[in-house]
């Protein structure tokens, strides 16, 4: 539709209402009013959806707000939400999914973080942190055949694979590629390889060159047999539940090290078990699990080879911030008729 100069000018004049429903500190609120003069953002945290539609105004159009279990008939002038975290399959069961609600997320925030959590269990796994810390912990000096066992192997010029070359996934590119690692990425399409999500300014791989090659996810075991460590770093959705089963793990090489910070979904949970324990598998070190919590039964717990991390990876005493930095140019790019960042494709399941 093309409007006239008067009518463009009605438009890019009108006030927009924004609605926070997260805890944001006075500083904060600010940040986003800073951004213009026509928004109006009022600030009423809630616990539960049911809350939430309890303080929508007609006059809401942008929504900030990690509860968004609520009827979206109960905001009909709402036009935008924007969540703050990256992972949206929860949100597939929920009222909006099916609306025509324009969702983004925010993916990229958890780049610097997990991607240094990553390089961690990289370092831990290849310099044998865990058997010295056992053997601290039995207040144990190693003897000459034990030593032999903690021989490290250096990440220079060692063979990193990534699953799932986004934000995340370009910032552990960058940071391995810093240690010298070979990098190798699948691609789910043949496009051009530049980023066009959000990330932390001066992170990532935004043009893509680090890999060495992309692989189709249909030569996914030629990938697998390629690496010394795989970075799983994708979303769940139908097609990537299961991704890594026990085909998969054996196309691995024996010494491979598997790192998840995706979901548990992503792996056969039995067949990464029966891998680790039949040493098939060098290790595994895993952020998220299926089910989650793991339970106390599982031999995961008790396997030497195993990093078990809480579903922490993503955590950070920045991430308001981060998330308000993705919030605020989002907001400029509503604001000026742009395409907005990280929207969340349906069909696609991210």
């Amino acid at each position: 539709m093309l409007y006239s100069a008067r009518e463009l000018w009605v438009i890019m004049s009108e006030q927009v209402h924004v609605l926070c429903a997260e805890q944001l500190d006075a500083a904060q609120v600010a940040r986003l009013r800073g951004v213009s003069d026509r928004l109006v953002v009022e600030a009423r945290p809630v616990k539960t959806g049911a809350e939430l539609e309890q303080v929508f105004t007609p006059q809401t159009e942008v929504l900030y707000a990690d509860q968004v279990d609520f009827d979206p008939q109960r905001a009909p002038g709402l036009r935008w939400l924007q969540v703050p975290f990256a992972g949206v399959d929860n949100l597939q069961r929920l009222p909006i999914w099916q609306s025509s609600l324009q969702i983004t997320s925010a993916n990229g925030v958890h780049a610097i973080q997990i991607g240094e959590y990553v390089l961690m269990t990289i370092l831990a796994h290849m310099h044998c942190l865990p058997q010295m810390q056992r053997l601290q912990w039995d207040k144990t000096w190693a003897r000459a055949e034990q030593r032999a066992a903690l021989m490290p192997t250096e990440l220079r010029g060692a063979v990193l694979g990534i699953i799932g070359y986004g934000a995340i996934g370009r910032e552990v590119a960058r940071l391995g590629a810093s240690f010298g690692m070979r990098i190798l990425a699948t691609q789910r399409t043949p496009e051009a390889q530049h980023f066009n999500g959000w990330t932390p300014q001066g992170t990532g791989d935004p043009d893509g060159s680090l890999p060495e090659r992309y692989y189709p996810l249909t030569e996914l075991h030629a990938f697998l047999q390629a690496c010394d460590v795989v970075l799983l770093a994708l979303p769940l959705t139908p097609t990537t539940r299961h991704i890594i089963g026990t085909s998969e793990l054996a196309a691995m090489r024996p010494d491979a090290l598997l790192v998840n910070i995706g979901r548990g979904g992503l792996i056969d949970q039995a067949a990464l078990e029966e891998a680790l324990a039949h040493k098939t598998l060098g290790g595994a070190a895993l952020d998220v699990t299926d089910p989650e919590p793991l339970t106390p039964t599982s031999p995961l717990w008790s396997m030497p080879n195993v990093i078990i991390t809480p579903h922490i990876a993503g955590m950070t005493q920045s991430y308001t911030e981060r998330v308000l930095d993705l919030f605020t140019e989002n907001l400029r790019r509503y604001l000026d008729g742009q395409p907005l960042l990280n929207v969340v494709e349906r069909q696609l399941g991210y």
